[in-house]
């Protein structure tokens, strides 16, 4: 956390991010947010799963399929874009860039995964439900219809989950090069991300003018 705090705060005053808290969301950008998002956490889920099922020593601990989001994100394009949604979706270029490293860190260096497991599922565990009321008012949804994707329904109790995740972490068989390695990688999604909200800026600028 105190790594990736600078860009963690360059992340939130990124424009599409600042006007979200601001409730200020085009839900023509929000679902192509939610599309981007299903293609990275498809990769992520992919990889991880992978290495949690063959014992991976890192990747495996800090694994927990609770977290997962690819189910819910479904669920939410099925809502945005129809039962057809997977001919109707593709990652924008921002996107193919972040799962191309995610698969890439995947063969080379699986153990920096787990920098950009942290900065996604730790983030959606924390703000999700503040966010999905954002959501939820902007654009005038109801229920849970579009928003399954901030709802851990796995998971009953949030406060007990991280500080389990925090011990899964602080017990990794990893040393002090291999920790600022995950940390340097952490900031690295963090600017994955940022550059998938830039992209979506544009399209914001146009709905607000």
């Amino acid at each position: 956390r105190e790594g990736t705090k600078k860009a963690h705060t360059m992340a939130e005053n990124t424009g599409f991010v600042s006007c979200f808290l601001k409730g200020v969301v085009d839900k023509a950008s929000y679902r192509t947010l939610v599309a981007d998002l299903f293609f990275v956490y498809s990769a992520m889920e992919e990889e991880i799963g992978r290495l949690r099922s063959t014992g991976h020593p890192v990747v495996g601990p800090v694994g927990f399929p609770e977290l997962n989001r690819r189910n819910s994100l479904e669920q939410d394009l099925a809502y945005y874009f129809g039962d057809n949604w997977r001919n109707s979706v593709k990652p924008t270029s921002a996107a193919q860039q972040y799962v191309a490293r995610l698969h890439q860190l995947a063969q080379e260096a699986p153990e920096l995964l787990v920098g950009h497991h942290y900065t996604r599922y730790i983030g959606d565990l924390s703000g999700g439900q503040i966010l999905k009321n954002i959501a939820q008012k902007a654009m005038n949804l109801g229920g849970d219809d579009g928003l399954h994707f901030y709802e851990f329904d796995a998971i009953s109790d949030e406060k007990a989950f991280k500080g389990t995740y925090r011990s899964a972490m602080d017990t990794l068989p990893i040393d002090q090069p291999m920790a600022d390695r995950i940390v340097e990688e952490a900031n690295e999604a963090f600017h994955l991300n940022m550059n998938m909200f830039k992209e979506l800026e544009g399209n914001l600028v146009a709905a607000i003018g």
